[in-house]
């Protein structure tokens, strides 16, 4: 591990103010992802600045009539907080279908967020990887590409985003809650949060440097049945190899969010409207323009099987 300098923020503006200070420097709060980084040496921040004090850790009712969960709130807090449960189940099956209770116990929302890929070429750092130094190639491409993306790549990266709770955010519609080094403050759509890898795949989002999540907003509850199925190589702590999040209401009508396929969580609004007629139809144009490996080429029908046991399981009440 590098050295780094550290220091406890006392507001978000001061925390945000002082990552802007130092090129480089990363927020920590519970850690789960940044500090396995930097024993790698994959993340070499010269300045850490803590976040755990800014009392960011409340989920609040809105007066939209959703919730506002703060950005320190603990993956196993927002799993189990009875509105949630209730109101946003989606949320909460994905977020216990992430990784293991201890993990969760330390895992924030923003980092949830903020998470970076499992690609193993990124974690290997005798490979070359544009996510972990840009330009230097992509050894998924042409490699064993088994749990990589396939909508939304591009030739300088195939890898996917790991977060289970993300995907179930998309389908809420959630926003994102910032504050700006300079104090101010902006909301940004789920769906416009995590960028495409184009040329840069190393700029996973939108934030700017310095930039600090306060909060995650959910919008006023929908109802139907709300659902997450994720498959994978094991039944525990493994990432998705394709995950559904879904919001059916009793007539089939509804939204769907898709992960493990793409370099964010992948949501086509205009597919949701095939919902009634199945998982093929809405398959098809989610997946418009999927350009699949050898290896993964097995996510295509995945997908549409994902869905298909969704709506059926939706059905049954």
């Amino acid at each position: 591990m590098k050295v780094f300098t550290y220091e406890k923020a006392r507001t978000p503006a001061e925390a945000a103010a002082a990552a802007a200070r130092v090129p480089g420097a990363r927020f920590i709060a519970g850690g789960t992802n940044l500090l396995d980084l930097m024993k790698l040496e994959i993340e070499t921040p010269p300045h850490l600045v803590d976040v755990n004090g800014l009392a960011l850790d409340k989920i609040e009712p809105t007066r939209e009539g959703g919730l506002r969960v703060g950005a320190l709130v603990r993956n196993t807090d927002l799993a189990a907080d009875e509105r949630v449960r209730r109101d946003y189940g989606v949320l909460s099956r994905a977020l216990l279908a992430g990784a293991s209770a201890q993990l969760r116990n330390k895992a924030t929302t923003a980092g949830n967020l903020l998470q970076r890929t499992r690609c193993p070429y990124f974690y290997d750092t005798a490979q070359p990887c544009n996510k972990r130094q840009p330009g230097s190639g992509c050894s998924a491409i042409g490699g064993f590409s088994r749990h990589h993306a396939i909508v939304g790549t591009s030739e300088a990266c195939i890898a996917t985003h790991p977060s289970d709770m993300a995907v179930a955010m998309a389908a809420l519609e959630a926003t994102v809650e910032t504050v700006q080094p300079n104090g101010a403050t902006r909301t940004i759509p789920i769906a416009d949060f995590h960028k495409l890898p184009g040329n840069t795949p190393h700029i996973e989002h939108v934030l700017a440097p310095g930039e600090l999540i306060t909060a995650v907003t959910l919008p006023k509850p929908v109802g139907g049945k709300q659902l997450y199925h994720k498959v994978r190589d094991r039944a525990s702590y493994a990432f998705a190899l394709v995950s559904v999040a879904a919001i059916v209401q009793p007539d089939g009508t509804g939204r769907v969010a898709v992960g493990g396929i793409a370099h964010k969580p992948w949501r086509v609004p205009a597919a949701d409207q095939n919902l009634p007629r199945g998982g093929r139809a809405v398959a098809e144009q989610l997946l418009a323009g999927a350009k699949p490996m050898h290896d993964n080429a097995y996510k295509v029908p995945l997908v549409q099987r994902t869905i298909d046991a969704v709506l059926a399981e939706a059905k049954k009440g």
